[in-house]
């Protein structure tokens, strides 16, 4: 199985923010994520790119 991986952008560098991502939701200036373990992150953010052949989501903070 091929897990996504996501990564922030803030400013002008990229970092991953959380692998083996399971869950993704948008609310209005927030992205809610959790993993396949259970683990959630909440950012101040929005989705910027979704790659699903390299499963790869990039976000970035607002």
């Amino acid at each position: 199985m091929c897990d996504s991986n996501a990564y922030l952008i803030r400013g002008d560098r990229e970092e991953l923010l959380m692998e083996s991502l399971d869950f993704l939701r948008q609310e209005e200036d927030r992205v809610i994520l959790r993993d396949i373990f259970g683990e959630e992150k909440t950012i101040q953010g929005r989705l910027k790119e979704l790659h699903l052949s390299k499963q790869r989501v990039v976000l970035e903070e607002v």
